[in-house]
């Protein structure tokens, strides 16, 4: 019995001090992303399923917001395990990291609702990927929210990151208008932070 209790205590106070469920779920992402076919076209736009559960609900009986961005973790992640990014980047010793993401909220998603997250690849530059993220809901094909998201990449670029995953050279697409315009905002609210940096350092 008192073996159990301190079990218990333990996992509780796992629980409490991080979230398990998070790390569980990326563990199921890469498994399961493992075993199934790699998907040569990195252009190519994948689907993963989702059901808003009680854990993911607001106060007014919605899917949270911030579940939205969670959900979009899981996705790129499953994403880049399907095309090889992931693999490439892990054996080049590089490093992915999220430096900006927007997202708009067009009718929210209700208890039980059945969704796709439906993820591409944009386009990249020198310094990062762009992907387009949509939640798509199974009961209207409504797409509920989408998001932009840059994926910087550390260490190496995403130009070598493909070449050395699909063995040759592809050819960056045209960004679509929008996404002209988001990397147009970063760009400038990223000088108007230096700018005010800048401004704090002759201050002091």
């Amino acid at each position: 019995m008192l073996l159990l209790l301190l079990l218990l205590g333990a996992a509780l106070l796992l629980f409490c001090s991080l979230d398990v469920w998070y790390f569980l779920r990326g563990a199921r992402v890469f498994i399961e992303a493992w075993f199934q076919p790699q998907i040569r076209d990195i252009l190519a736009e994948q689907t993963i399923d989702g059901m808003v559960l009680p854990h993911d609900l607001d106060y007014m009986g919605h899917m949270n917001n911030s579940r939205y961005l969670r959900e979009c973790d899981f996705a790129r992640f499953h994403h880049y395990m399907r095309n090889g990014l992931f693999m490439a980047s892990f054996k080049l010793g590089a490093k992915m990291v999220v430096g900006a993401s927007t997202i708009r909220y067009r009718r929210s998603l209700a208890f039980r609702e059945a969704f796709e997250i439906r993820t591409k690849v944009l386009g990249w530059d020198d310094k990062a990927f762009y992907l387009e993220q949509r939640f798509v809901s199974k009961k209207d094909g409504f797409v509920s929210a989408i998001m932009l998201c840059r994926q910087n990449m550390v260490r190496h670029s995403p130009e070598s990151i493909i070449e050395f995953n699909c063995k040759k050279k592809v050819e960056c697409p045209e960004f679509p208008e929008d996404l002209k315009h988001w990397i147009k905002f970063i760009s400038a609210s990223s000088q108007a932070l230096r700018a005010e940096c800048g401004l704090e350092d002759k201050k002091k």
